[in-house]
């Protein structure tokens, strides 16, 4: 235990001189960032301008005359952003003699161009109306439902659309069925059943037996 003594006494007397060591490096690369930011054409304070110091999601804005402070780090890059202005960004120099640095940033103004829009007038009341009557109005999503839904949409579907896996099942046991329920005997023949020539003559007015 004694040996551990010197250790712990050349621990607690370096540790104090490097941490006041770390501490001085920091204090001295801490800047305080102040100035003033204004319009490039009218010299004006331009108010609620973003500074920001980036990658470290710190910042502030610049009040009613302009005028803005925040403390940085050398070596930062800080960023003034505004609506309608394009951006620009400073660098706080590494070398910088002191802890205070002041800046007017000058923001232009950025222009955006738009397309050209022209409007022309109805030559005549008869032309617009005649447009008004004529123009194609895109179905709703209800008239859409309602055409998809449609009797004759539903007959083309069932035409035409393949049998699911439940539907050729289920016919397909139906016709076992049938041939195991007259197995050793001939089938009857409905040419004289009422009720199938009935389901023919809707079959045939519905044209099911129409080449397609």
């Amino acid at each position: 235990m004694k040996k551990f003594i010197p250790y712990f006494i050349i621990t607690a007397l370096i540790f104090p001189v490097a941490a006041r060591a770390q501490f001085e490096s920091f204090k001295d690369s801490v800047v305080q960032l102040y100035g003033i930011v204004m319009t490039a054409d009218s010299l004006k304070g331009l108010e609620s301008v973003s500074v920001v110091v980036k990658g470290q999601n710190r910042g502030t804005i610049t009040n009613s005359k302009g005028v803005f402070s925040i403390v940085v780090l050398k070596g930062d890059n800080v960023e003034f952003t505004s609506i309608g202005y394009k951006p620009k960004t400073i660098h706080i120099p590494e070398n910088l003699e002191g802890n205070q640095q002041s800046v007017i940033q000058l923001m232009v103004t950025d222009t955006v161009y738009l397309a050209a829009t022209i409007i022309k007038a109805r030559p005549t009341r008869a032309q617009f109306e005649r447009d008004f009557i004529n123009a194609q109005v895109p179905d709703d999503y209800i008239t859409i439902a309602r055409k998809n839904n449609s009797e004759a949409t539903r007959r083309l579907l069932v035409a035409n659309l393949p049998t699911d896996g439940r539907e050729a099942s289920s016919n397909y046991l139906r016709q076992t069925a049938g041939k195991a329920y007259y197995s050793g005997q001939a089938p009857p023949m409905n040419i004289f059943n009422p009720f199938a020539w009935a389901e023919f003559i809707k079959a045939w007015k519905r044209g099911d037996f129409k080449s397609k």
